[in-house]
């Protein structure tokens, strides 16, 4: 019997399939090229542009000459042909959350987008996935894409979690367990009672970071939860795909959620895992943001931890809200002014320390504890630098220790 990804791609585990998408995600490091090689296609004049999403984050704002005349660039594209979906600075945020929150993703859709994280839009109920600016391209022109058809492995997480136990620490102690290999082309599905009671930014979380694994896809069946975000906010109709009762998977993976704590991968790897109380390493910054980590759910888990403290003198924190609407949320509820008091710096949305761009690059041998998710050599900055990935929670009590810290160590 089928998966969600076998009922999506209508077809079974390794065949080509050829589909209609949803939508097409580029940003502005995979936008340019993606429109480059759709000119290049006949009739350049055809692009799907009802299905095209393009989205400024990644360089936002522009640091250099270079990344202003890539969006320069990119704004003049979705200028020539008629792009209503763009998102110009200031107007929307991290692609991966303005698809989101923006009622792009929805249960049933197959989405592509050019960015490897685009695989969040499976806590959704979505099949979504990333590819190359060519793939793009090709979609751009003809509304469809090729697929080769994924074998899926299911994950169940019963029982409850332990204080400041996130979806960051269930990804981390899954990708630690099966390793950064361990999905390879396969799509992930995610069920249990843990799964069942985790917030959806939490559930983004999960499948943000699937690709860790190798997954193409991380799927989490859709709730009332999601419905409920939905209402009110998702673009056109949509109907959930159920895995069938009797569906075949290659593997299944169960978990105890009380066996999970706060957990953190180490440099160079995600699947580099450890709890956080086993370490006591120094940090130099902490990072709170990102496609990963930066929605509303996240920043009030770490105000209520820098709540009337302040962030370590040796130590400078960066928080940064992953889309204008999560920023403006942020301010409403006094987030923001619990983070200045606590002598963190808050900027706009962007994508720019995460892949080590600009606000937040590492300097030879710092340390940086980051809500991020990845940590391989060089990727904030320096290649001599190192990132440890962790949950919002541990990187509020790390700021203010000083120190890589578990949360429940701090009184």
């Amino acid at each position: 019997m089928p998966t969600i990804a076998e009922k999506i791609l209508c077809g079974k585990a390794g065949e080509i399939v050829e589909r209609e998408v949803d939508y097409i995600m580029v940003n502005d490091v995979t936008g340019v090229p993606a429109f480059e090689v759709f000119e290049e296609l006949e009739p350049a004049g055809e692009l799907k542009k009802e299905k095209v999403v393009v989205v400024q984050d990644h360089y936002v704002p522009n640091k250099d000459v270079a990344s202003a005349e890539q969006a320069k660039a990119l704004r003049e594209y979705a200028r020539r042909y008629g792009i209503v979906n763009y998102y110009e600075i200031g107007k929307g945020g991290i692609c991966h959350q303005v698809m989101v929150e923006d009622g792009f993703a929805a249960p049933g859709r197959l989405i592509i987008g050019a960015d490897s994280h685009t695989c969040s839009y499976g806590a959704l109920g979505s099949f979504s996935t990333g590819v190359g600016s060519t793939e793009a391209a090709a979609a751009m022109a003809t509304g469809r894409l090729w697929f080769k058809v994924p074998a899926t492995q299911k994950f169940v997480i019963n029982g409850e979690l332990k204080r400041y136990v996130m979806g960051k620490d269930i990804v981390l102690h899954i990708i630690g367990d099966i390793g950064v290999s361990g999905s390879l082309y396969k799509s992930q599905e995610f069920y249990g009672t843990a799964i069942e009671n985790l917030c959806l930014s939490d559930r983004i979380t999960i499948s943000n970071m699937a690709v860790e694994a190798g997954a193409k896809a991380g799927i989490i069946p859709p709730d009332e939860k999601v419905f409920e975000f939905l209402n009110g906010r998702v673009r056109g109709d949509y109907k959930a795909v159920y895995a069938d009762t009797e569906s075949e998977y290659e593997e299944v993976f169960e978990y105890d959620a009380s066996g999970i704590v706060p957990t953190v991968a180490k440099p160079f790897s995600p699947e580099n895992t450890v709890p956080a109380s086993e370490l006591d390493v120094p940090i130099d910054q902490a990072y709170l943001g990102s496609c990963t980590n930066g929605r509303i759910e996240d920043l009030r888990v770490a105000a209520a931890i820098l709540k009337g403290k302040s962030v370590n003198r040796e130590v400078r924190m960066i928080v940064v809200p992953a889309s204008e609407k999560v920023f403006g949320q942020a301010i409403e509820e006094g987030l923001i002014k619990i983070f200045l008091e606590a002598d963190a710096f808050v900027c706009g949305p962007t994508c720019g320390a995460c892949l080590g761009g600009h606000i937040g690059v590492l300097a030879k041998g710092e340390r940086c504890v980051s809500t991020t998710n990845r940590n391989f050599i060089g990727r904030m900055g320096h290649k001599d630098s190192e990132v440890y990935l962790a949950n919002p929670a541990v990187v509020a009590a790390s700021a203010i220790k000083g120190r890589i810290t578990d949360p429940t160590e701090l009184r």
